[in-house]
């Protein structure tokens, strides 16, 4: 991908939602996503699995549009495969009529928030051993805002843009140093003091 394209999304139709709800599936995904295209042995080693249930997972993927696989010259038997988009969407109303759809969209957000505690959690833990360059921009932060859901829609979108924008600069002008970088972000109503 070139500096002067967009990221890429899709938004998952019921069926893509159902599909990727799955514990193996969406860690292949992101595998993919993150690292680029690899075999169903690479990505059995990165995520500790055997490349049977690898292969199969990522068939199931393909069926629903969500990874494709790749024609390379030379690649013998291997079989290499790549994510179709680098990111996936949903809003939790598209599937209220479907309770397959509807109980997947919990799952992934549950799956989500525990990934995000996860890896928030992995960092602090090494923080400290890490460069102070890197200790200094990295940490968690809250902000409480009143607004109605249009303009909480629109905050969303410039959000978006901002962290696209830094993307393509990124991407367009790489540095010494660079890492992946995690960005989470969450936006919903207070629910009162959480216990």
């Amino acid at each position: 991908m070139t500096s002067d394209e967009r990221m890429t999304e899709v938004h998952l139709s019921a069926r893509q939602i159902r599909v990727l709800a799955h514990p193996l599936r969406i860690r292949l995904l992101g595998e993919l996503r993150v690292r680029g295209p690899a075999t169903a042995t690479r990505l059995a080693g990165a995520l500790a699995t055997n490349t049977g249930a690898t292969s199969y997972h990522l068939r199931q993927l393909a069926d629903a549009g969500l990874v494709v696989e790749e024609a390379r010259a030379d690649s013998g038997r291997q079989r290499w495969w790549r994510a179709l988009h680098e990111l996936s969407s949903w809003q939790r109303s598209d599937y209220e009529d479907d309770p397959g759809a509807a109980a997947a969209v919990d799952w992934l957000e549950s799956y989500q928030l525990n990934q995000m505690v996860q890896r928030v959690e992995a960092w602090r833990l090494i923080a400290p051993s890490e460069t102070q360059q890197w200790r200094d921009v990295s940490g968690l932060g809250d902000y409480s805002l009143a607004m109605a859901p249009e303009q909480l829609r629109d905050l969303q979108a410039d959000l978006e843009e901002l962290i696209e924008r830094h993307r393509a600069r990124a991407l367009a002008d790489p540095q010494p140093g660079t890492r992946q970088v995690l960005l989470f972000y969450g936006a919903m109503p207070w629910v009162g003091e959480v216990r």
